[in-house]
């Protein structure tokens, strides 16, 4: 039987991505690509469980940071704790959820401030419930310790800054 070399099995999406020097980072974006669709997909499933199937992933984000901590967001709050560089999209998702009733908002000075409403706010709790049952209750401590997933979370954050870094790096060519 013929021994596989371990980059021999590269798992990827774009093979010419991963050719040469640094094709770990094509299998790591591989893996980030089918993380952030299974996760897309299960947000919409856990929020159409809670009661809402209605609402697209990033309305959903939206919704959840502008119900973090109960304070009052601004659009640019929002973009900047979800690193989203375009405002049209997370405002065309406030807009939508202020008519679902999901949201409040209230103008101050030149500012829009956001809050989730009662049924906001119960709605967010129900997806908590939701994913307490099927996601939480279904991942063993020994498949994800906590520390390693903190670890993970770092990674991820600490990749994300690259990333930005590269994109301003790309737009100035």
């Amino acid at each position: 039987m013929a021994e596989n070399k371990p980059d021999s099995r590269r798992i990827v999406s774009s093979r010419h991505l991963a050719e040469g020097e640094g094709w770990e980072l094509s299998e790591l974006e591989f893996g980030l690509i089918i993380a952030s669709n299974a996760f897309s997909r299960w947000m919409t499933r856990c929020m159409a469980a809670a009661g809402q199937p209605d609402l697209n992933p990033l309305e959903i984000l939206i919704l959840h940071n502008v119900n973090h901590r109960g304070k009052d967001k601004r659009l640019s709050d929002i973009c900047f704790l979800l690193n989203i560089e375009d405002s049209h999209t997370v405002n065309y998702g406030l807009r939508k959820l202020l008519k679902a009733g999901l949201l409040a908002s209230e103008k101050r000075g030149k500012e829009v401030f956001y809050r989730t409403s009662a049924e906001g706010a119960a709605l967010c709790s129900a997806y908590r419930d939701v994913r307490r049952q099927c996601l939480l209750d279904g991942l063993s401590a020994a498949d994800l310790p906590g520390k390693d997933l903190r670890e993970l979370a770092r990674s991820l954050r600490a990749l994300s800054g690259h990333y930005d870094q590269a994109s301003r790096a790309a737009a100035s060519l």
